[in-house]
């Protein structure tokens, strides 16, 4: 592991001050961050510590404000959050990791694409320009939406999912960010996984207070620690449905045809195709386009039952 400076920051604007320096990273939790370092992934000459910043849920009159410093187990377990996110929560990783990780780490942890841990391949992700052996080689569990000649890798995150249909906000050290822009796809900069600038810390989140009819669905591998094949957030509106799938590309995918499909009186099977009519499986995760579709339509016909 290569040698590095750690600072300890007590609020928002220490942490954005000590980040000043080059090659400086915020740590949370570190339930992904260190790990990324001890396999040379990740190569901070700086580590500020934000795990002291202030960790509040406060009710407001936008909705909940999450400060980005709050566990994962904690905000699972307090009784104002929205059932969805809950779930979402609950349905990552394991409780000892849960209890250690938090909010803003959440949001901003990294891929789990075999070439982007291992460092003797080639990842335009980890080292732009070299390449994306992941197309041709070991890519069952990559993206089958919105990837790339550069990149198929998938955002690993729960929670996030769960957050983009709920309609959320991101708060950071410079202005507020929607959920639905905060992550990136990877066009031909798959090295950036979201909009955030050099030394912009995640503050907080507001979740919008609304009607609690939703659900998170999520296939796996196996049975506990296993991030999402395929996942589903389902929320209903007023005036329909808001759809979000996790496993299935680079970042939270927000299922807007398959909204507007139903919105206009389709059936929960014709929605869930004309989402997936985008979809670009490759040779071995074609499966995850029948997986996703049925994933829709067994989520939706529960809600409505």
């Amino acid at each position: 592991m290569r040698p590095f400076e750690y600072e300890r920051a007590t609020d928002a604007d220490g942490a954005v001050a000590l980040a000043d320096a080059p090659e400086t990273m915020f740590l949370g939790g570190g339930t992904n961050l260190v790990d990324l370092m001890r396999l040379g992934v990740e190569r901070p000459a700086r580590l500020v510590d934000v795990t002291r910043l202030p960790a509040t849920i406060e009710e407001t009159e936008q909705g909940l404000r999450i400060g980005a410093s709050v566990r994962n187990s904690d905000l699972a377990n307090d009784g104002r959050v929205p059932t969805l996110l809950a779930d979402a929560l609950n349905a990552g990783a394991s409780p000892q990791l849960r209890n250690l990780a938090t909010v803003g780490g959440n949001l901003l942890q990294r891929t789990r694409c075999p070439y982007f841990q291992d460092v003797t391949k080639a990842c335009n992700k980890r080292r732009p320009g070299s390449g994306c052996p992941a197309r041709e080689g070991d890519h069952r569990n990559l993206a089958i939406l919105g990837h790339s000649p550069s990149c198929v890798a998938t955002h690993p995150s729960d929670m996030a999912v769960a957050l983009v249909a709920l309609g959320a906000e991101v708060h950071t050290s410079t202005r507020t960010i929607s959920m639905l822009k905060l992550h990136r796809l990877p066009d031909d900069a798959p090295e950036r996984d979201t909009v955030l600038e050099p030394g912009e810390l995640i503050t907080a989140i507001t979740v919008p207070w609304h009607d609690d009819r939703s659900a998170y669905v999520k296939v796996r591998e196996r049975a506990s620690f296993s991030f999402a094949v395929v996942s589903v957030a389902v929320r209903a509106l007023a005036d329909g449905w808001a759809i979000a799938l996790g496993g299935v590309a680079h970042a939270p995918w927000r299922a807007y045809a398959a909204e507007e499909a139903l919105r206009d009186g389709a059936s929960f099977a014709d929605a869930a195709d004309a989402e997936l009519s985008a979809a670009e499986p490759l040779r071995e995760n074609a499966y995850k386009v029948e997986l996703a579709r049925n994933l829709i339509v067994s989520t939706l016909e529960e809600l409505s039952a």
